[in-house]
């Protein structure tokens, strides 16, 4: 299902296919962090994603082409 955004210049955006809740690892041994939504395009070929680090709880901004590339978490 492809959803839509408006930016502030009022132009609709195609949102990506996100992992939304799905735990990963930054490489194979890095902390588990949780994928969350899509929050702005960077460019004309990436997303920021906030994602959630499992063991502090905190939030932060992750690209979502690293995102793809990470491991999912065992």
């Amino acid at each position: 299902m492809e959803v839509e955004r408006t930016t502030r210049t009022q132009q609709a955006v195609a949102l990506p296919a996100v992992p939304v809740g799905k735990i990963k690892s930054f490489g194979p041994f890095g902390p588990k962090y949780e994928v969350g939504l899509a929050l702005r395009p960077v460019g004309d070929t990436d997303w920021l994603v906030e994602i959630k680090l499992i063991e502090s709880g905190e939030t932060a901004e992750y690209r979502l082409s690293r995102i793809l590339d990470d491991p999912e978490a065992v």
